[in-house]
């Protein structure tokens, strides 16, 4: 098994964490952020909207059954990458669409799969996420962790 790292934001990290679940390969999710400069950031931090940091999940995948391009396909699908700043009833810097790569093929890939996107006409705007290499993933408070699934809630408003 040839395991990958890929982190996500797309609004709440909740139910993108679900999303990500259900996709077969997909090995763990841990929700955090990332994105900002304050070190050590808690969710009560984020809330403010002055951390610059986002949201995010961190998917471990087994990349031999299934690819960083299908995890994109999940991804742009499971929410409107078209918005700036906000998902849904959710606004703020922390729920804007961004992608951190790992390395420079998901970069490339990434800038493919907007590119290939915008060019489609699916969305009637531009795709406003952002593309940034990965700095520093922050672990989220372990009571976000796989927060809807020990709830017995399958989503929330995404």
């Amino acid at each position: 098994m040839a395991t990958e790292k890929a982190t996500f934001g797309a609004g709440c990290f909740w139910g993108v964490e679900a999303k990500f679940n259900e996709v077969i390969g997909v090995i763990d999710t841990t929700v955090g952020y990332e994105g900002g400069d304050l070190e050590q950031p808690n969710y009560k931090d984020v809330c403010t909207d002055r951390t610059g940091h986002a949201e995010v999940v961190q998917v471990t995948f087994d990349n031999s059954r299934v690819s960083y391009e299908s995890l994109l396909d999940v991804f742009f699908a499971m929410h409107d990458p078209t918005q700036i700043n906000r998902q849904g009833p959710d606004i703020g810097t922390q729920y804007r669409s961004i992608i951190f790569t790992h390395n420079e093929r998901q970069a490339a890939q990434a800038q493919a799969k907007i590119a290939e996107l915008n060019a489609s006409g699916t969305y009637r705007n531009s795709i406003a996420t952002q593309v940034r290499l990965t700095r520093t993933f922050w672990r989220a408070e372990e009571y976000h962790q796989r927060y809807l699934e020990k709830r017995g809630m399958v989503s929330c408003h995404i």
